[in-house]
């Protein structure tokens, strides 16, 4: 229709009066951030996976706690779908599809490249489906590197007025949703949610700031898996197995009230992880 972008679709008759209004009081997305940091107790989740790759080989595909976390993130999402909105020349759209962008390091070492790769998931979507795409496009992507790789080669080359030419063009072209569905299909910022596995490098969970370029809402960083006293539904004190996630989020595509049950979502999908071995479509059991 008239309006929509090749990535979104223009927010129309069911939106907030104030989320329309919103982006001319707060037009710059890193001056609309909201942090929220929850701690998940992922006991459960640490037996799952074990469980899971019980009869793995070593060399061979192992599922991890970032399998998980993203397609627990993917589900969330796709039920909570103003999470899926962005702003984009001050208007709100709504994206149909959740895609996941992250960086992959090439090697572990200071002067190690990194890559980056997008997934993208729907509701026939699995864990396994994840889990298997995920592996097999980080070591493609570390044995070969991709697309994104060969054009910030060439770009890296050029001159800085023809970078700051090129960076301001695709500005404009982005704020009136012209820019080639080729970039949009390739471009980390242009994802539904951003994600951080800092965990994997033994390092908390900190707060990350989004970017104004692009459509990128949600930026997660995952925190180092460590040991704390968990408060247990019967009232005792347990040492439990909990990571840290810390979530930014773009406020102008919806409310805290929404914001606070969509991580209460994910928490609660990552403590039963079980649930993300079926479609993600799925309902979801749970009281908010």
């Amino acid at each position: 229709m008239r309006g929509d972008r090749k990535d979104g679709r223009l927010v129309r008759d069911d939106a907030d009066p104030m989320h329309l209004f919103i982006p001319y009081i707060m037009p710059m997305r890193s001056e609309s951030e909201v942090y929220l940091n929850e701690t998940v107790d992922v006991t459960n989740l640490l037996a799952f996976l074990e469980k899971k790759n019980e009869n793995a080989v070593e060399g061979s595909f192992h599922m991890t706690m970032f399998h998980v976390v993203v397609s627990a993130v993917s589900k969330t999402i796709l039920h909570r779908p103003y999470m899926n909105r962005f702003i984009a020349g001050r208007r709100l759209y709504q994206r149909d599809v959740v895609t996941s962008s992250f960086v992959v390091k090439k090697r572990f070492k200071d002067e190690g490249e990194e890559g980056v790769m997008i997934l993208k998931t729907d509701g026939d979507s699995t864990l396994d489906q994840v889990a298997h795409k995920i592996y097999g496009d980080v070591k493609e992507t570390r044995e070969e590197g991709n697309s994104v790789d060969g054009v910030l080669k060439v770009l890296k080359k050029c001159p800085r007025f023809v970078l700051r030419f090129f960076m301001r063009l695709l500005i404009i072209l982005d704020y009136f949703g012209k820019l080639p569905a080729g970039l949009l299909a390739v471009d980390p910022y242009h994802t539904t949610v951003m994600l951080s596995n800092l965990g994997s490098i033994k390092c908390p969970a900190p707060y990350h700031h989004l970017i104004n370029f692009g459509t990128n809402s949600i930026i997660i960083t995952i925190g180092e898996m460590k040991k704390a006293r968990v408060l247990m539904p019967d009232g005792s004190e347990e040492i439990r197995s909990v990571m840290d996630l810390g979530v930014t989020l773009d406020e102008r595509i919806g409310d805290g009230f929404y914001f606070a049950r969509s991580v209460k979502l994910l928490r609660h999908l990552l403590e039963h992880p079980e649930l993300l071995e079926e479609p993600f479509k799925e309902k979801i059991e749970y009281e908010y």
